[in-house]
């Protein structure tokens, strides 16, 4: 996805939250702001946001010291997320249809967005999510290449969203790649925030190598990227995820909510919308 001209202020906004997260610093921030607005100056609009995102969050760990911002942020999140787990499966073992009530569920995990907002009810988002009609729904084609694959290859969002992903990968009875950051950037998951969630109990973890808010090909590992190629089966979480790899040739489910206007209206989509949507299927 390429980046839109709003997507411009919302950087800003993302920095200076992350910015104010790590240090009162004024001074500090205010650095923060001016070089990013140096470093936007010079970014085509065909980039990604991630592309962007990744200099930006590179920016706020150098002037502030700080390397993990959202690190309690994220432990607080999953330990929520943990706490709601026996209901999440019970909801999926008394459902009528458990693969899709565990997609669900995945789905409405992906509100754990503090790149987007601060503030959400994450049960209140269970329970719309459970109910909510597809703006897109792939379902049947997912059902068709899940029953084909031997491996999925399911690469992760935030963390305390990966307690969500974990009820569909248990749902799912496959084995899985399950993929995090390799550096903390916004409240992504990295490789420790999978083992708070459990992921290690129903998946191998593998971090992508990336620093940026998406899984963006180009600095990713060669092991991520050797797995990835041969995958026939990849589900992506989240919006940074989407904006990365919507235009990749390779078979990908996204599942998402569309939690700004700008993907929203990428995708052909209202704000809120959930989303399985596949590619190149």
């Amino acid at each position: 996805m390429k980046t839109y001209l709003d997507c411009i202020s919302c950087f800003f906004s993302q920095a200076l939250r992350a910015g104010r997260i790590a240090t009162r610093d004024e001074k500090k921030l205010k650095k923060i702001l001016d070089e990013i607005g140096l470093i936007i100056k010079d970014i085509p609009l065909e980039n990604t946001p991630p592309e962007t995102g990744m200099l930006i969050y590179e920016k706020v760990r150098e002037i502030t010291g700080v390397i993990d911002p959202y690190k309690k942020i994220k432990n607080e999140s999953t330990q929520q997320a943990l706490a709601l787990y026996p209901y999440l499966k019970s909801t999926v073992n008394n459902s009528d249809d458990k693969l899709l009530t565990a997609i669900r569920i995945s789905i409405a995990g992906n509100i754990i967005d503090f790149g987007v907002h601060n503030h959400f009810n994450i049960e209140e988002v269970i329970h719309n999510v459970l109910k909510k009609d597809f703006a897109i729904f792939d379902y049947d084609k997912f059902k068709n290449h899940l029953n084909k694959t031997d491996e999925i290859l399911y690469i992760g969002d935030n963390a305390g969203e990966t307690v969500f992903d974990k009820v569909l990968i248990e749902e799912m009875e496959k084995p899985v790649i399950y993929v995090v950051r390799e550096t903390p950037v916004i409240n992504d998951a990295i490789y420790d925030d999978a083992i708070q969630a459990g992921i290690d109990k129903v998946a191998t973890i593998l971090s992508s190598g990336t620093s940026a808010p998406g899984n963006l090909l180009k600095t990713c590992n060669d092991q991520f990227m050797g797995i990835y190629k041969k995958s026939t089966f990849v589900i992506a979480k989240g919006q940074g995820n989407y904006e990365a790899l919507s235009n990749e040739k390779q078979l990908i489910f996204f599942l998402l909510i569309a939690k700004c206007w700008v993907i929203a209206n990428d995708i052909g989509v209202n704000e809120k919308d959930i989303i399985l949507k596949g590619i190149n299927i």
